[in-house]
């Protein structure tokens, strides 16, 4: 999918060349860069993005200036993406503890599709480490969207929602959907949000949002002011001081708390940003310490047990001892990691060893069908030893059929059971799946026991999407371990050297919880509690009955082996969104739990968390929800005080599909929306009213935009039937689209109507004036209108378009075609055009090819209707030379009568 979406985009910008933006000089021109060395990751978006997505190159034009297009035979496929122009852009960043909600509200305009034209538009959300999406709001001038998690086995989906299949994860990170039928021209307002967790290294925070904007989605008018608004709030808990480390971006300051702090950064900018958002942060606090927060759960919250989140920080102490290791990698090589893979397995693998101290000891057992060991016992972390296993990885890592991860395992635990002064630690790294997995996590679970004082840590690394995770995260869970994945097979070596230094690393071990026990129905997430590692806080989470305890200790075994017990800090959570920061982690081991025990109730209760919470989960998917937008419609003093007569409106019969119309607060209509064809109203003064207003919008190539404002255009008249004094009355799309302005003067018994439509986003609009004459029937109160049939309507030759049309030339010749491109000076382009000739009752089609006539040639342009026979049917074809011969005979014979003619003319014949 990241392959199609690089040359979806890179097409975009080819067909980008299109668009015209005017003469004036104050337009710039966007080109796009350049790539000097050019990745199939260049045009992957860097900052949240949305793009068009192109099927049919035809209608790619500016919807603001009409200007000559090449006609484009074939469809693009995969479609071309073409990066929309962004007109604003406001970030929000809310920092708890170790996790960052991000929410983007910003503004598109789909420049790039002629105004008569729909196209699907694609929304791409970049996410920072561990990102995961939370949803996606939308908004155009006619409907709005938005996304909803359902659960997967629920079929009661709303009639007006559909799967968001049109998109997915380009990668890991990258979350993309389509928002459909977007008609060219339109102003597109989106908020999306997603969660991430934040880096953790040498006692500080960071955090980095995609931010990157490049330089083609700038407006191309040099001096449009763009405005950028980025807004950061960090909560650390009470009592937390924070210290500012770093920061990407001008943020000010605007508030202070303890634990918490509100930054700001508000200005109009000539260009968009082109870094992404970082920011770092430290605590005060130099060793460890912990945090404990509470709170109610809240009334539409399924469980209704209280909630309660423990937060343990190792601190920024430098000097803290970490636990010597006992550790034993255990590695598949099975076919599937055959090329790269394995190289960055074997380049990953030697950094770690050369990261070991002289006082630890390793092993190393690769697998496949077979098993492979470096050593059948633990081996010191020498010079020469770690030099020996680098070479033996090199010489046996050779890809080879089978994968038996049971075998390699127990023999890891055997290895590790003899008891020493260390913390024991199996390091496993897989990409693929075996039958018995549910068995092996059975058998694990029995084998590994406690000998020594510390049980052996098992840490997990997936790669890639084949493999089971789930099966990974249970052998964490069971091994008090962690567990960690690369679906990026470009971050394998990186992400599992950031696994081996949270392995390598570990401060404090057996950490127990106290009192914890002595709560009604308490249910905590991990049930094993890992180990604290200087490479990150620990972060416990769960749901209890009964009252939190008023002390609460953590207590732990030291790298030395003495006992550690540290009292916590037990607040109530005021600002701090419990449920949003353990949302995911409560998601994922629950899942992992179902998978293993099969526990269908497990699987509702995974569902219903992630319904609440928006997290996606493997028992819910996500949906895209449509629903239409109220017309604003502004009308004069005048008519709102006639709307809001008592009666003036019950008594109106409204017979016309139209979508909710709203005169400020009063509601006028409000049934859904339809194609418009006629209108009839009746009331106390009109008792018929018989509009045909699918006439008026032909000389407008029938846009969509149009029939729509038509419908409320309708709705207006329907209004003005009863209010007849009213001379003026202004409606406006939202974005101010469209405007019309209508008058209506009463004389006599005649009603004259004018309606003046303006696209306000022309820089020289292009007004079509109508005007009806209604006559009132004089022997009746009522009124009787009904607009006449032979309205003679401006035409523009874009309605003909791909259309087959008959050209009368001057010198009287007949050219029919397909009309592909013209100008203004009326110069047509035809195709396969011909040129019909006809004498007597005979006729042929002489073919001319491609064929372009110039406008001072054309007397007249008709459209020939394809569904009608074009000439009688006694008419027969001839070839060519027979049609000349016939021609010339005519001819003759013409002139026979006209000589004739001169030479009787001395005669006077009355």
């Amino acid at each position: 999918m990241a392959e199609d979406f690089v040359k979806g985009v890179e097409d975009g910008l080819k067909l980008s060349k299109r668009l015209y933006y005017g003469k004036d000089r104050a337009v710039a021109f966007p080109t796009p860069p350049i790539p000097m060395d050019k990745t199939s990751t260049f045009y992957l978006p860097t900052s949240p993005m949305l793009y068009a997505v192109i099927n049919d190159p035809e209608i790619v034009d500016n919807p603001d200036i009409a200007s000559y297009q090449p006609h484009v035979h074939g469809r693009c496929d995969p479609p071309a993406l073409i990066p929309l122009h962004m007109n604003s852009i406001q970030l929000e960043v809310d920092c708890f503890l170790d996790t960052a909600i991000i929410k983007v509200s910003g503004s598109w305009r789909l420049h790039c599709v002629m105004n008569c034209r729909t196209c699907d538009c694609r929304i791409a959300i970049p996410m920072g480490h561990q990102g995961s999406i939370l949803g996606v709001e939308a908004s155009v001038p006619a409907k709005s969207f938005s996304t909803q998690l359902v659960d997967t086995e629920d079929n009661k989906h709303k009639e007006n929602a559909t799967r968001v299949d049109e998109g997915g994860f380009l990668k890991p990170n990258i979350f993309t959907m389509n928002l459909p039928a977007i008609v060219g021209g339109s102003q597109i307002s989106i908020k999306m949000s997603w969660s991430q967790k934040m880096l953790y290294s040498n006692g500080e925070f960071s955090l980095n949002v995609p931010f990157t904007f490049p330089d083609f989605v700038n407006p191309p008018w040099k001096h449009m002011i763009k405005r950028e608004k980025i807004q950061l709030h960090v909560n650390a808990g009470a009592g937390s001081e924070l210290l500012c480390k770093g920061i990407s971006h001008p943020l000010k300051e605007v508030s202070r708390q303890a634990g918490s702090v509100c930054l700001l950064y508000e200005s109009d900018v000539l260009s968009w940003t082109k870094n992404d958002f970082s920011f770092s942060y430290a605590g005060y606090s130099s060793d460890i310490n912990g945090l404990a927060l509470w709170e109610s759960a809240s009334e539409y919250d399924s469980d209704q047990r209280e909630m309660f989140c423990i937060y343990l920080s190792p601190g920024n102490l430098e000097s803290r001892k970490v636990f010597k290791k006992d550790i034993i990698f255990v590695v598949d090589i099975s076919g599937s990691m055959r090329g790269k893979l394995i190289d960055d397995i074997k380049h990953a693998l030697s950094a770690a060893l050369s990261k070991l101290s002289l006082d630890d000891s390793f092993s190393i057992i690769a697998f496949n069908g077979e098993t492979y060991l470096f050593s059948t016992s633990m081996t010191l972390a020498s010079k020469d030893a770690v030099e020996k296993a680098i070479e033996w990885i090199n010489m046996n890592f050779v890809a080879g059929d089978g994968t038996n991860i049971l075998q390699p395992l127990n023999k890891a635990i055997e290895m590790l059971s003899s008891g020493r002064s260390s913390v024991p630690i199996i390091f496993l790294v897989t990409d693929g799946t075996v039958e018995d997995e549910r068995q092996i996590c059975d058998m694990i679970k029995k084998n590994i026991i406690s000998g020594s004082s510390i049980c052996p840590r098992i840490y997990t690394f997936g790669i890639g999407l084949f493999c089971n995770h789930y099966f990974l995260k249970m052998l964490a869970l069971i091994g008090r371990g962690q567990y960690d994945a690369a679906m990026d097979l470009n971050l394998v070596e990186s992400q599992m050297l950031d696994l081996y230094d949270k392995a390598s690393s570990i401060i404090l071990a057996n950490i127990t919880i106290d009192t914890l026990g002595d709560l009604d129905e308490v249910e905590v997430y991990p049930s094993s509690i890992p180990d604290l590692s200087t490479q990150g806080p620990l972060m416990l989470s769960g749901r209890y009955k009964g009252k939190f305890p008023e002390t609460l200790k953590a207590k732990g075994v030291l790298a030395d082996f003495s006992n550690f017990v540290i009292d916590m800090k037990i607040e109530k959570a005021k600002d701090i969104p419990l449920l949003k920061v353990s949302a995911k982690e409560q998601i994922e081991k629950l899942t992992a739990q179902a998978w293993l025990s099969e526990n269908k109730q497990l699987e509702q209760k995974v569902a219903k968390l992630s319904l609440q919470t928006g997290f996606m989960s493997e028992y819910t998917c996500m949906i895209l929800v449509e629903s239409e937008n109220p017309i604003k419609v502004k009308v004069s003093a005048r008519a709102k005080e006639e709307v809001r007569k008592p009666g003036c409106l019950k008594q109106q019969n409204f017979l016309l599909n139209l979508p909710q119309i709203v005169v400020d607060d009063c509601v006028i209509a409000a049934v859904p929306c339809a194609a418009l064809k006629h209108v009839r109203v009746s009331t106390t003064n009109v008792q018929l009213c018989y509009l045909k207003f699918a006439s008026v919008w032909d000389a407008m190539a029938a846009s969509p935009v149009v029939q729509r404002y038509a419908v409320a255009v309708a709705a207006i008249l329907e209004l003005l039937s009863c209010i007849l004094e009213i001379h003026e009355v202004e409606l406006r799309s939202k974005g101010s689209f469209f405007k019309f302005r209508i008058s209506v003067l009463q004389l006599d018994h005649c009603c004259f109507l004018g309606v003046k439509i303006s696209f306000l986003s022309l820089p020289n609009p292009i007004f079509v004036p109508r005007l009806w004459q209604f006559e009132a029937p004089k022997k009746s109160n009522s009124m009787l209108w009904a607009a006449p049939d032979d309205v003679l309507l401006t035409t523009s030759l874009a309605t003909f378009l791909d259309k087959k049309l008959l050209v009368l030339m001057r010198d009287g010749r007949k050219i029919l075609g397909l009309l592909r491109s013209f100008d203004q000076f009326a110069n047509v382009v035809l195709e396969g055009a011909c040129e019909r000739v006809i004498v007597g009752g005979l006729f042929c089609d002489v073919p001319l090819g491609l064929y372009v006539i110039r406008g001072e040639n054309v007397v007249l342009i008709g459209e020939l209707e394809l569904d009608k026979e074009e000439l009688p049917r006694h008419m027969t074809c001839v070839s060519e030379s027979e049609i000349r011969r016939a021609q010339r005979a005519e001819r003759d014979a013409t002139d026979l009568k006209g000589s004739m003619r001169r030479r009787m003319e001395f005669l006077d014949f009355d």
